[in-house]
């Protein structure tokens, strides 16, 4: 779906974060920042909420748990029990690693599917950058182009005023 949104490149991290906090400020929808390495400043100034990604492995997790144990426990208990030694057949120490293994590989699998859904990472999709040399040398902010004339003048004029480079108005699929 093709959004419109405005983006500011900046030739420094010191105009950006100047801008971020601005932007955020007048009430405008800051859709992301772009920047060629990490600044550790912009996660608190962009007010990034924490991802709920844990709860997603944690609950992958106790179904990796749960669908070992019961495996485990129908097929020694149930289907196929031997006497072995006198030992009972449902031994709970005999099932730990093959739990431990399942929990892992469900926590594992769903995370990285989670991540893949969440991110919109597919296999097929082409890559589109919200300016050129983003992962080079230059510093994007981009935010959803307002509806209104006087808050889009207002936007356009912040980011002149924190030193942008340009100032574009693009249709993105992001």
């Amino acid at each position: 779906m093709l959004k419109t949104f405005l983006v500011a490149t900046f030739s420094d991290a010191e105009d950006l974060l100047r801008a971020v906090p601005l932007v955020r400020r007048q009430g405008l929808r800051l859709y992301d920042v772009y920047a060629p390495y990490p600044i550790e400043e912009l996660d608190e100034l962009m007010a990034i909420k924490r991802t709920r990604l844990p709860y997603v492995t944690l609950f992958a997790g106790l179904t990796g748990l749960a669908t070992a144990l019961a495996l485990q426990f129908y097929a020694n208990v149930l289907d196929w029990p031997l006497d072995v030694g006198g030992k009972p057949d449902n031994s709970t120490l005999a099932f730990i690693p093959i739990s431990f293994e399942l929990t892992v590989l469900f926590a594992g699998l769903a995370t990285v599917l989670a991540f893949f859904v969440r991110t919109r990472l597919y296999p097929g999709k082409r890559e589109e950058l919200a300016a050129p040399g983003v992962t080079d040398d230059v510093f994007a902010l981009v935010v959803r182009s307002p509806t209104n004339p006087a808050a889009r003048y207002r936007a356009i004029e912040i980011f002149a005023e924190c030193g942008a480079v340009e100032i574009a108005e693009k249709g993105l699929d992001l």
